[in-house]
């Protein structure tokens, strides 16, 4: 075996020089039993790596993304696998055509895949060509293309016309692109990974074509609002690559309308007018499909923007809108902004509204900024002169105009402070479990300022004291004020406070005026300790684990304390299944001895813990999801079934598989042999259904019994026995079975008969 690759001169000195090694090792005397000899043989680099073709031929479609391999060279080495001289490296030598200097393309040096480059992706483009509508030829296509370019002045035929005989020659070359192509490409392997001089080498042509990618993204669309015409409207078009591909649209999101349709050709229908208040964009998803609803191009996303146009008018926020100014503000004081909305687009200039003021009394001493809607007071204001002003204003878009009542009231100038009836309201006890909401006390303080004025309103806040946020104040309009408990009292984190609370005005003081300590009062707070149940460290308990995880294994711990530090314990309520336990001094939930957990029997386990010290406990929710892991095998619905020999109709097997995506559907289903059969024939029907079928009847009423293959999406799967029996049945479609004959009882012999013509049935 080792003369073809060393020669024989050599292995005969191998040899010698063992036997010489041997006899100096144990001495003269002869050796007893079999010897075992092992020769080593060195490979060195005597073969050039080579392609397993010299030419290559691809296609590369424009705009393909640049990383992304189209096509790929092969090369082997008969050097030994193992070692460098089999290391093999791919380079590109050269691209013809190379202008500018611009490589389009790049090879993988490890696995000879071909991708392009990032100029390659941006610049690389398709000859023109005619596109060819689906069910039109090449002919319909380029005849319709010359009469639109090239109409003829005179009646000539079209075969005797030199101009489309030029045009037809063009076209054809399109047709056969691999005759010219676009790009060849000299591409080289070495051997030894390319970093010797004495590296082996060889070389291969990649012929590439550019093929026009027509499926193209004719989005965004942008349609106008109520746009006037005849319902269904074209408003775009999308072109597959495969001339016969069928169109469907779909809309990504979920609305009770959706006013789109595709036809055929690929024109994309609006079928009624559009809101841009209802709407103002929709996403349209087309796909190409083959005839049995496989994709022939990536789907698209096409956005349609729904252009605005002025159909709303300003709306005012306020029938009447009410506003406080004090009196002896200084001139150009401002009053407040007027609110209007406008439905239209706020980026566009049917949004944009402009202000004036039609009237006001009992005087003119308002201005109103046309753009931002801001009024002012045009001089120092009295209560004596006035102290209401009615305005109105008219706010305008560029084709609505609408008409806002302004009321701005004169209020006494806040020169008087907010007392306290009281500055100390004392001590007071809460317990820590105190409800959220519990009123503490009620302050009350008097402002002289005119009563129901912002000069005169007294709002009141905790100022110091109350950094976690425990307590709130609550403000009415008599000058009163709750303490509130705002959030859970801790006797374990704060045992006492002392809060300051302060009356304020929403109307500035006058100059020189400032808040004194008559505005201020405190007020001290105690909390008593009681005896708390358990506390969880989280609210939401949740797991998730194989389902195949092994008895014994911990799932999770639950974590408590006890806020008064006494010692809890743990158990385990509503385990349905048995499966789980719990340790009631740590908190770990494990999986019992022999518990064998399953995604099919149940999807979750839900159970209460409970934590618990001597007299007081508390209860959490714990969810243990179980992920599916490939424990089943599809399964044949039904293993028998009949054809009747006249009019044999075919047998649809239908599998079932307990396991969730993506150990079940889609199922592969075969012929067990692994070969087709002349008498048999499987095919697929969807990812769960398959077809048998019987290409050839047998001379007599016979009972086949057929080993069927099912595999799950996995892979996994087992061989079953389908029983067909193929007979002469009545009119009604059923086996006819003679009188006397129980067809559903077989004996041993029957059965080894049936079992052997069903080999030699199926294996025929």
């Amino acid at each position: 075996a080792f003369t073809s690759l060393i020669s024989h001169h050599l292995l005969t000195l191998y040899i010698v020089l063992f036997f010489s090694t041997l006899e100096a090792l144990v001495g003269s005397e002869p050796v007893e039993g079999p010897v075992s000899i092992t020769i080593n043989v060195v490979d060195v680099n005597n073969h050039a790596p080579s392609f397993n073709q010299t030419d290559y031929i691809s296609i590369v479609k424009e705009r393909t993304p640049a990383g992304v391999p189209f096509a790929r060279v092969f090369a082997t080495d008969l050097d030994d696998p193992e070692s460098p001289n089999a290391h093999l490296s791919y380079t590109l030598v050269s691209q013809i055509p190379n202008r500018d200097n611009t490589l389009f393309f790049q090879i993988n040096s490890n696995t000879g895949e071909i991708s392009t480059t990032a100029e390659g992706e941006r610049l690389l483009k398709a000859r023109e060509s005619v596109i060819h509508s689906r069910g039109g030829d090449f002919s319909d296509s380029l005849k319709k293309r010359f009469d639109d370019y090239c109409t003829p002045t005179e009646d000539i035929p079209y075969e005797l016309n030199p101009f489309y005989s030029c045009v037809q020659r063009a076209e054809s070359r399109r047709l056969n692109p691999l005759e010219d192509p676009d790009f060849t490409l000299i591409v080289r392997v070495e051997d030894m990974g390319g970093e010797s001089v004495n590296a082996l080498n060889g070389n291969a042509r990649v012929k590439i074509v550019v093929q026009e990618n027509l499926w193209v993204n004719p989005g965004p669309i942008n349609l106008r609002e109520q746009l006037k015409g005849i319902y269904p409207m074209p408003i775009g078009k999308v072109q597959s690559n495969d001339p016969s591909a069928f169109y469907r649209l779909v809309q990504k999101e979920r609305e009770l309308t959706f006013p789109f349709n595709v036809t055929e050709d690929g024109d994309i229908l609006l079928t009624e007018e559009l809101d841009r208040e209802d709407k103002a964009m929709y996403i349209l998803v087309v796909f190409a499909e083959d005839s049995y609803g496989n994709q022939v191009d990536p789907p698209l996303e096409v956005q349609v923007v729904v252009d605005d146009v002025n159909d709303n008018a300003p709306i005012c926020e306020e029938e009447l809108s009410v506003f406080e100014v004090q009196e002896n503000e200084p001139t150009g004081s401002p009053v407040g902004h007027l609110m209007v909305h406008d439905a239209d687009d706020d980026n566009t200039p049917n949004a944009l509204l402009s202000y004036s003021l039609v009237s006001q009394t009992p005087s003119s001493v308002f201005t109103i900024d046309g753009i931002s809607g801001r009024i002012q007071a045009k001089q120092m204001l009295q209560r004596r002169d006035a102290t209401e002003y009615h305005l109105t204003v008219r706010v305008n878009d560029p084709g609505f105009s609408t008409e806002c009542k302004v009321l701005i009231k004169v209020i006494d100038i806040n020169n008087e402070l907010p007392i306290f009836e009281m500055n100390d309201y004392g001590s007071h006890n809460l317990s820590e479990d105190t409800a959220l909401g519990h009123t503490l006390l009620t302050v009350k303080a008097t402002d002289a300022d005119d009563p129901g004025t912002g000069s005169s309103r007294i709002e009141f806040h905790i100022t110091a004291g109350n950094e976690d946020g425990v307590f709130a104040m609550e403000t009415d309009d008599n000058g009163e004020g709750r303490l509130v408990v705002a959030k859970p009292l801790n006797y374990e984190t704060a045992s006492s406070y002392k809060l300051q609370i302060d009356a304020r005005n929403p109307e500035p003081l006058v100059s020189g005026l400032e808040y004194s300590a008559e505005s201020s009062a405190v007020v001290s707070v105690t909390i008593s300790d009681v005896d708390e149940a358990p506390v969880f460290d989280m609210d939401i308990l949740d797991v998730t684990v194989p389902e195949d995880t092994k008895e014994g294994a911990t799932l999770l711990k639950i974590d408590a304390k006890d806020p008064e530090g006494k010692e809890i314990l743990f158990k385990m309520e509503g385990d349905t299944k048995g499966w789980l336990e719990i340790d009631p001094a740590t908190g770990e939930i494990k999986i019992k001895n022999k518990a064998v957990l399953d995604r099919e029997t149940v999807e979750a386990l839900h159970f209460t813990v409970v934590a618990f010290e001597k007299e007081l406990s508390s209860e959490r929710e714990v969810s243990v999801r179980l992920l599916d892991v490939n424990d089943n095998v599809p399964k044949l619905t039904e293993n028998q079934a009949f054809i009747c020999v006249k009019k044999p109709q075919p047998i649809v097997l239908t599998a079932l598989d307990a396991d969730a995506d993506p150990f079940g559907a889609p199922f592969t289903f075969s012929l067990a042999q692994g070969k087709k059969s002349p008498n048999w024939d499987l095919s697929a029907v969807d990812g769960t259904s398959a077809k048998l079928t019987l290409k050839k009847s047998p001379s007599e009423d016979k009972t086949f019994l057929i080993p069927i293959n099912i595999k799950d999406n996995a892979g996994m799967g087992i061989t079953q026995k389908f029983e067909v029996r193929v007979c002469n049945c009545t009119e009604l479609g059923y086996c006819f079975t003679e009188p006397g004959v129980h067809a559903g009882v077989l004996g041993m012999p029957t059965t080894i008969g049936i079992l052997a013509g069903t080999v030699g049935f199926i294996g025929g």
